[in-house]
Protein backbone atom coordinates (compact mmCIF):
# COMPACT_ATOMS: atom_id res chain seq x y z
CA UNK A 1 0.00 0.00 0.00
CA UNK A 2 1.14 3.48 -0.65
CA UNK A 3 3.25 4.87 2.50
CA UNK A 4 2.43 8.38 1.99
CA UNK A 5 0.27 10.18 4.24
CA UNK A 6 -2.71 10.96 4.88
CA UNK A 7 -3.91 7.50 3.07
CA UNK A 8 -6.81 7.50 2.33
CA UNK A 9 -10.01 4.83 2.76
CA UNK A 10 -13.05 4.62 0.82
CA UNK A 11 -15.54 2.94 3.53
CA UNK A 12 -19.28 2.20 1.97
CA UNK A 13 -22.17 1.69 4.46
CA UNK A 14 -20.44 4.09 6.85
CA UNK A 15 -24.12 5.32 8.50
CA UNK A 16 -24.21 2.25 10.98
CA UNK A 17 -22.42 -0.46 12.36
CA UNK A 18 -18.71 -2.22 11.01
CA UNK A 19 -19.19 0.81 9.00
CA UNK A 20 -19.17 3.97 11.22
CA UNK A 21 -16.84 2.17 13.34
CA UNK A 22 -14.04 1.84 10.45
CA UNK A 23 -14.33 5.50 9.44
CA UNK A 24 -14.06 6.67 13.46
CA UNK A 25 -11.10 3.90 13.88
CA UNK A 26 -9.41 5.12 10.34
CA UNK A 27 -10.16 8.90 10.96
CA UNK A 28 -8.62 8.77 14.50
CA UNK A 29 -5.60 7.31 13.09
CA UNK A 30 -4.71 10.21 10.56
CA UNK A 31 -6.40 8.93 7.21
CA UNK A 32 -8.58 10.05 5.07
CA UNK A 33 -12.16 8.43 4.81
CA UNK A 34 -14.57 8.79 2.13
CA UNK A 35 -17.42 7.69 4.11
CA UNK A 36 -20.59 6.12 1.47
CA UNK A 37 -24.49 5.80 2.52
CA UNK A 38 -27.83 6.17 1.76
CA UNK A 39 -28.39 8.02 5.10
CA UNK A 40 -27.47 11.61 4.69
CA UNK A 41 -28.54 12.91 7.90
CA UNK A 42 -26.40 10.37 9.60
CA UNK A 43 -23.21 10.74 7.37
CA UNK A 44 -23.76 14.55 8.21
CA UNK A 45 -23.98 13.75 11.92
CA UNK A 46 -20.78 11.87 11.32
CA UNK A 47 -19.15 14.96 9.32
CA UNK A 48 -19.45 17.06 12.15
CA UNK A 49 -17.79 14.20 14.57
CA UNK A 50 -14.99 13.75 12.35
CA UNK A 51 -14.36 16.20 10.97
CA UNK A 52 -11.51 17.40 7.81
CA UNK A 53 -10.41 13.93 8.19
CA UNK A 54 -13.68 12.38 6.26
CA UNK A 55 -15.66 13.43 2.94
CA UNK A 56 -18.77 11.86 3.25
CA UNK A 57 -21.12 10.99 0.26
CA UNK A 58 -24.69 10.27 -0.48
CA UNK A 59 -26.21 7.76 -2.65
CA UNK A 60 -27.49 4.16 -3.05
CA UNK A 61 -24.75 1.67 -3.55
CA UNK A 62 -26.94 -0.31 -6.24
CA UNK A 63 -27.54 2.98 -7.45
CA UNK A 64 -24.26 2.46 -10.36
CA UNK A 65 -24.69 6.12 -12.19
CA UNK A 66 -24.92 8.15 -8.46
CA UNK A 67 -21.97 5.91 -7.78
CA UNK A 68 -20.06 6.68 -10.60
CA UNK A 69 -20.54 10.53 -9.93
CA UNK A 70 -19.79 10.28 -6.24
CA UNK A 71 -16.66 9.45 -7.77
CA UNK A 72 -16.33 11.53 -10.15
CA UNK A 73 -17.03 14.05 -8.22
CA UNK A 74 -14.50 13.61 -5.16
CA UNK A 75 -12.24 16.33 -4.09
CA UNK A 76 -8.71 16.03 -5.03
CA UNK A 77 -7.27 15.41 -1.69
CA UNK A 78 -9.45 12.54 -1.65
CA UNK A 79 -9.26 11.19 -5.07
CA UNK A 80 -5.90 8.99 -4.07
CA UNK A 81 -7.72 5.92 -2.58
CA UNK A 82 -5.20 3.30 -0.78
CA UNK A 83 -8.34 1.50 0.57
CA UNK A 84 -11.52 -0.10 -0.77
CA UNK A 85 -13.55 -1.49 2.71
CA UNK A 86 -16.46 -3.11 0.54
CA UNK A 87 -18.91 -3.37 3.88
CA UNK A 88 -22.40 -2.14 2.14
CA UNK A 89 -24.43 -4.94 2.45
CA UNK A 90 -27.66 -6.56 3.76
CA UNK A 91 -29.83 -9.55 4.77
CA UNK A 92 -33.33 -9.61 3.93
CA UNK A 93 -36.04 -11.71 5.80
CA UNK A 94 -35.92 -14.84 8.09
CA UNK A 95 -37.91 -17.64 5.89
CA UNK A 96 -36.87 -20.74 4.05
CA UNK A 97 -36.46 -20.52 0.39
CA UNK A 98 -39.69 -21.76 -0.40
CA UNK A 99 -41.80 -18.83 1.73
CA UNK A 100 -39.19 -16.28 0.94
CA UNK A 101 -40.23 -12.98 -1.05
CA UNK A 102 -38.28 -13.05 -4.39
CA UNK A 103 -38.07 -8.96 -3.92
CA UNK A 104 -35.91 -9.73 -0.85
CA UNK A 105 -33.59 -12.20 -2.90
CA UNK A 106 -32.78 -9.48 -5.56
CA UNK A 107 -32.21 -6.63 -2.91
CA UNK A 108 -29.72 -9.12 -1.64
CA UNK A 109 -27.74 -9.60 -5.02
CA UNK A 110 -28.28 -6.17 -5.85
CA UNK A 111 -26.58 -4.93 -2.77
CA UNK A 112 -24.09 -7.81 -2.04
CA UNK A 113 -22.70 -8.95 -5.06
CA UNK A 114 -24.22 -6.68 -8.08
CA UNK A 115 -23.08 -3.11 -6.23
CA UNK A 116 -19.82 -4.48 -4.65
CA UNK A 117 -18.14 -5.68 -7.69
CA UNK A 118 -19.46 -2.64 -9.79
CA UNK A 119 -17.27 -0.62 -7.32
CA UNK A 120 -14.44 -2.38 -7.06
CA UNK A 121 -14.21 -2.39 -10.90
CA UNK A 122 -14.27 0.79 -10.96
CA UNK A 123 -11.47 1.62 -8.56
CA UNK A 124 -9.37 -0.82 -9.39
CA UNK A 125 -7.19 1.35 -12.10
CA UNK A 126 -6.08 3.61 -8.52
CA UNK A 127 -5.62 0.63 -6.28
CA UNK A 128 -3.20 -0.62 -8.83
CA UNK A 129 -1.44 2.43 -9.18
CA UNK A 130 -1.25 3.25 -5.42
CA UNK A 131 -0.60 -0.48 -5.08
CA UNK A 132 -3.24 -0.50 -2.17
CA UNK A 133 -6.21 -3.10 -0.72
CA UNK A 134 -9.27 -4.34 -0.99
CA UNK A 135 -10.64 -5.77 2.29
CA UNK A 136 -14.28 -6.94 1.65
CA UNK A 137 -16.82 -7.93 4.44
CA UNK A 138 -18.13 -11.51 3.95
CA UNK A 139 -20.19 -13.77 6.40
CA UNK A 140 -19.58 -16.90 8.49
CA UNK A 141 -22.90 -17.20 6.41
CA UNK A 142 -20.86 -17.68 3.15
CA UNK A 143 -19.04 -20.78 5.21
CA UNK A 144 -21.72 -22.69 7.32
CA UNK A 145 -25.55 -22.87 5.81
CA UNK A 146 -28.27 -22.50 8.60
CA UNK A 147 -31.99 -21.87 8.39
CA UNK A 148 -33.00 -19.03 6.34
CA UNK A 149 -29.28 -18.11 5.16
CA UNK A 150 -30.72 -18.76 1.48
CA UNK A 151 -29.48 -16.15 -0.59
CA UNK A 152 -28.13 -13.79 2.04
CA UNK A 153 -25.62 -16.78 2.40
CA UNK A 154 -25.00 -17.42 -1.26
CA UNK A 155 -24.17 -13.77 -1.73
CA UNK A 156 -21.68 -13.49 0.79
CA UNK A 157 -20.11 -16.74 -0.49
CA UNK A 158 -19.81 -15.01 -3.54
CA UNK A 159 -18.12 -11.71 -1.91
CA UNK A 160 -15.52 -14.85 -0.50
CA UNK A 161 -14.59 -16.63 -3.50
CA UNK A 162 -14.80 -13.59 -5.87
CA UNK A 163 -12.10 -11.79 -3.38
CA UNK A 164 -10.01 -15.10 -3.68
CA UNK A 165 -10.28 -14.48 -7.66
CA UNK A 166 -9.17 -11.05 -7.47
CA UNK A 167 -5.82 -12.11 -5.20
CA UNK A 168 -5.42 -14.36 -7.82
CA UNK A 169 -5.54 -11.79 -10.67
CA UNK A 170 -4.32 -8.98 -9.08
CA UNK A 171 -1.06 -10.78 -8.34
CA UNK A 172 2.18 -8.95 -9.03
CA UNK A 173 0.40 -6.47 -8.67
CA UNK A 174 0.97 -5.33 -4.50
CA UNK A 175 -2.71 -4.92 -4.17
CA UNK A 176 -3.65 -6.64 -1.26
CA UNK A 177 -7.41 -8.69 -0.87
CA UNK A 178 -8.41 -9.40 2.43
CA UNK A 179 -12.04 -10.68 2.68
CA UNK A 180 -13.64 -10.64 6.67
CA UNK A 181 -16.02 -12.69 7.42
CA UNK A 182 -17.83 -12.18 10.76
CA UNK A 183 -20.07 -14.48 12.99
CA UNK A 184 -22.79 -12.36 15.34
CA UNK A 185 -22.10 -8.96 15.94
CA UNK A 186 -24.65 -6.90 17.38
CA UNK A 187 -25.28 -3.84 14.93
CA UNK A 188 -28.64 -2.71 13.12
CA UNK A 189 -28.32 -5.91 11.00
CA UNK A 190 -30.64 -8.28 12.49
CA UNK A 191 -33.45 -5.05 12.48
CA UNK A 192 -33.16 -4.64 8.82
CA UNK A 193 -33.28 -8.16 8.08
CA UNK A 194 -36.53 -8.66 10.06
CA UNK A 195 -37.59 -4.97 8.45
CA UNK A 196 -37.57 -2.96 11.21
CA UNK A 197 -38.44 -5.70 13.95
CA UNK A 198 -35.95 -4.39 17.13
CA UNK A 199 -37.77 -7.27 19.46
CA UNK A 200 -36.46 -9.58 17.29
CA UNK A 201 -33.08 -8.35 16.99
CA UNK A 202 -33.15 -7.65 21.08
CA UNK A 203 -33.99 -11.95 21.52
CA UNK A 204 -31.37 -12.70 19.22
CA UNK A 205 -28.30 -10.63 20.98
CA UNK A 206 -29.81 -11.31 24.54
CA UNK A 207 -27.38 -12.93 26.88
CA UNK A 208 -24.94 -13.72 23.71
CA UNK A 209 -22.36 -11.52 24.08
CA UNK A 210 -21.67 -10.69 20.07
CA UNK A 211 -19.12 -8.96 18.75
CA UNK A 212 -19.32 -5.52 18.09
CA UNK A 213 -19.08 -3.21 15.19
CA UNK A 214 -16.15 -1.80 17.06
CA UNK A 215 -14.53 -5.36 17.32
CA UNK A 216 -14.81 -5.44 13.41
CA UNK A 217 -13.45 -1.94 12.93
CA UNK A 218 -10.21 -3.08 14.90
CA UNK A 219 -10.06 -5.90 12.41
CA UNK A 220 -10.51 -4.27 9.14
CA UNK A 221 -7.88 -1.68 10.67
CA UNK A 222 -5.29 -4.07 11.67
CA UNK A 223 -5.44 -6.12 8.50
CA UNK A 224 -5.32 -2.79 6.47
CA UNK A 225 -2.35 -1.68 8.08
CA UNK A 226 0.02 -4.52 8.05
CA UNK A 227 3.59 -4.21 6.30
CA UNK A 228 2.82 -4.41 2.41
CA UNK A 229 4.37 -7.50 2.38
CA UNK A 230 1.68 -9.68 4.24
CA UNK A 231 -1.76 -10.46 3.02
CA UNK A 232 -4.26 -12.45 5.30
CA UNK A 233 -6.42 -13.96 3.11
CA UNK A 234 -9.66 -14.60 4.84
CA UNK A 235 -9.87 -13.83 8.51
CA UNK A 236 -13.11 -15.62 9.93
CA UNK A 237 -14.62 -13.85 13.68
CA UNK A 238 -16.52 -15.77 15.94
CA UNK A 239 -17.77 -14.38 19.76
CA UNK A 240 -16.93 -17.17 21.78
CA UNK A 241 -20.54 -18.02 22.30
CA UNK A 242 -21.36 -18.60 18.82
CA UNK A 243 -20.21 -22.07 17.73
CA UNK A 244 -21.25 -24.24 14.10
CA UNK A 245 -24.32 -25.56 13.80
CA UNK A 246 -24.90 -28.87 13.74
CA UNK A 247 -26.01 -31.69 10.63
CA UNK A 248 -30.16 -32.22 10.60
CA UNK A 249 -32.02 -34.95 10.34
CA UNK A 250 -35.41 -35.36 8.90
CA UNK A 251 -37.22 -38.55 10.63
CA UNK A 252 -40.02 -40.44 9.01
CA UNK A 253 -43.19 -39.84 12.28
Amino acid sequence: MNTNSPRTALITGATAGFGRAAARRFVDAGWQVIATGRRAERLDALRAELGDGVHTTCFDIRDEAAMRAALDSLPERFRGIDLLVNNAGLAQGTKPAQDALLSDWKTMIDTNVTALVTLTHALLPTLIERKGAIINISSVAGVYPYFGGNVYGGSKAFVSQFSLGLRCDLHGTGVRVTTIEPGMAETEFTVVRTHGDQAASDKLYTGANPMTAEDIAESIFWVATLPSHLNINRLEIMPTSQAFAGFQVARDT
